[in-house]
């Protein structure tokens, strides 16, 4: 298995607790949309970045169907314009 972790800072000019809302409500429904995505929650941060999504996938070739996934394609155009920074960490447990 695989754990996806990504962290994100919303921009200045959104309105942060919506945005986040969306976010999560966006990330968590891709599972059972994208094959091999076992998990996604995504907390609101008080310290750090705003937003955390921890995600399980089934294995690193799941992941690479996850990045490239239209779903997931079409949430990440939507993240990529709310946000203005973002760390990520992949590993395998």
């Amino acid at each position: 298995m695989v754990t996806h972790i990504v962290l994100w800072n919303i921009a200045e000019d959104s309105t942060k607790e919506e945005t986040a809302r969306r976010m999560k409500r966006l990330l968590e429904g891709l599972v059972g949309v994208v094959p091999g995505l076992i998990s996604a929650q995504v907390y609101r941060g008080f310290n750090g970045y705003d937003v955390a999504l921890v995600s399980t996938l089934e294995s690193r070739e799941a992941l690479d169907v996850y990045q490239s996934h239209p779903a997931h394609l079409e949430v990440k155009q939507f993240v990529h314009s709310v946000v203005s920074e973002r760390a990520s960490c992949d590993f395998e447990n």
